[in-house]
């Protein structure tokens, strides 16, 4: 092998992992992002139960409701 076929060949394992770091960064994102979704509704639908306002009362905008 000559050695523009060895930096050429290293140059491609360096993209193609670089490439799969990202897509698994991507991944764990995505699962960390979900999850704390989840937590936030649950936590928002606990609230809810516990003062009898809804979500949009609680943060403020509950006079949006009212005007319809």
């Amino acid at each position: 092998m000559t050695s523009s076929s060895l930096q050429a060949d290293s140059q491609w394992f360096q993209a193609t992992a670089a490439s799969q770091i990202h897509g698994e960064q991507l991944q764990r994102a995505e699962l960390f992002n979900g999850r704390a979704a989840m937590l936030g509704f649950v936590i928002g639908v606990l609230t809810e139960a516990l003062t009898g306002q809804g979500i949009l009362h609680q943060i403020g905008l509950g006079t949006l409701l009212s005007q319809g």
